[in-house]
């Protein structure tokens, strides 16, 4: 800033002179002006919360109620007068349109408001009740159980206790009519109410079971009445189903594994021994079998074979659709085939999912496994019986193996060339490989 005001000719101020007690500070004590008054220090054996509440800034009481300011508890400290008169309130009177005796009532209210339909009358709010005819319930409302007086009564009441069942099964004439339980009461009136509904052309009917609500009830009041023994023994039930579930979870979690390891087992037993070097027909290789398959393996694989559909019975909701979704254990090959048949058949990858459909869409897709899984092993035993009649004629040269007809399969041996049939362990035209 000194540079500054040399280049514009003004003029600077005098620089303060350095001393001694400029940079170090005089060694003079400072001068302490007196504070204000000293807050009262709290007694002892006091705690703070409670002296806190005795004691303010402004050395104000404590208010006894909460305001909204801290001070007088009124918003604006003082008042607002103008120069208009006040407008007068007067005593004047009001009916509520939602009673029917008349009745007169009183409030505050200024006189020069018009008056206004009491604001709390919208609240009253009232259960439309179907009305008939003499000539409609003699042709469409007759019952055994019901006399038209009877009925006459259980609307007078609906009316009165807007649908209040449980008060007016209190309240119904039991010396002119039978006694009536709450659901004898809806069952008779729903059903009156869906006869004029239809009549009517009304679409959307309530619909109500007498039977079905006594057993709820029926239940609550069993579950109601529990012993505490019997709540115990519940409670050690439920601890037993969630460890029987969390087992069978486990061997599901196993044989999905298992599962595993068997299609591992069969792709690689699918899949033919290719060999790179040749040797010369007059060596014969040792005559073990080098493929082998257990056949026993195989029929266990197909009697096992198909899709296991878990189950959804437990307690919760579910939708029926995921009862036909494919178990994790299902590979993609297999799930790719289904499609492929599903598609050959003309049928819908995801129909409708009623309660025969699932059934019979699950046990349709079961059986298109199956299927394959045979045609799978089929194909494994025909390679099998090739490489035996193979090793046959490499060990008995000259001669020719005869299969016997049932044994061959009849669709491979025409849908498939001689030249793909792999040749394993050799024959007398073709050279042996090590």
């Amino acid at each position: 800033m000194a540079d500054v005001r040399d280049i514009m000719e003004i003029e600077r101020a005098s620089t303060p002179e350095l001393t001694r007690e400029s940079i170090i500070g005089s060694d003079k004590p400072k001068k302490k002006f007196p504070a204000g008054p000293k807050p009262p220090r709290r007694p002892e054996g006091m705690h703070r919360e409670v002296f806190a509440l005795l004691y303010h800034d402004n050395k104000n009481v404590p208010p006894l109620f909460p305001s909204d300011t801290a001070g007088n508890g009124y918003k604006q400290t003082k008042i607002k007068l103008g120069m208009r008169r006040p407008r007068k309130w007067k005593w004047m009177p009001f009916t509520n349109p939602a009673r029917n005796d008349n009745a007169t009532f009183y409030h505050w209210r200024r006189p020069s408001d018009e008056p206004k339909e009491y604001p709390f009358a919208k609240f009253n709010k009232k259960v439309g009740i179907p009305t008939y005819t003499d000539v409609e319930y003699q042709q469409q409302l007759t019952c055994d159980t019901w006399s038209k007086e009877e009925t006459d009564h259980l609307m007078d009441l609906a009316q009165r206790f807007d649908l209040r069942f449980i008060i007016m099964a209190d309240r119904y004439d039991v010396g002119k009519f039978q006694k009536r339980s709450v659901e004898e009461l809806k069952d008779r009136y729903y059903k009156v109410h869906g006869i004029l509904a239809k009549l009517n052309g009304e679409k959307k009917i309530y619909t109500y079971d007498p039977d079905h609500e006594r057993k709820r009830k029926e239940q609550l009041n069993k579950l109601y009445e529990r012993t505490p023994e019997q709540i115990e023994e519940e409670q050690f039930l439920l601890i037993e189903l969630k460890k029987i579930d969390a087992r069978k979870k486990e061997r599901e979690r196993k044989t999905q594994d298992l599962q595993k390891l068997i299609s591992q087992a069969d792709s690689q037993n699918d899949t033919p021994r290719k060999t790179d070097k040749k040797i010369p027909k007059k060596k014969v290789p040792n005559p073990s079998r080098p493929f082998k398959v257990d056949t026993n393996h195989i029929l266990q694989a197909v009697e096992t074979a198909g899709i296991k559909f878990p189950d959804y019975k437990n307690s919760g909701v579910s939708l029926r659709s995921q009862r036909m979704k494919l178990p994790a254990n299902v590979g993609q090959k297999k799930s790719k085939g289904i499609e492929q048949l599903l598609q050959d058949l003309g049928l819908d990858m995801n129909p409708t999912p009623t309660e025969e459909i699932c059934q019979h869409f699950n046990e349709l897709r079961s059986d298109m496994v199956l299927l394959m899984e045979i045609k799978a092993a089929l194909s494994t035993c025909d390679y099998e019986l090739q490489s035996l009649r193979h090793q046959y004629e490499a060990l008995a040269p000259g001669k020719t193996l005869v299969i016997p007809p049932q044994l061959l399969n009849t669709d491979h041996e025409t849908k498939t060339a001689p030249g793909e049939i792999i040749d394993v362990v050799g024959s007398p035209s073709t050279p042996l490989n090590t």
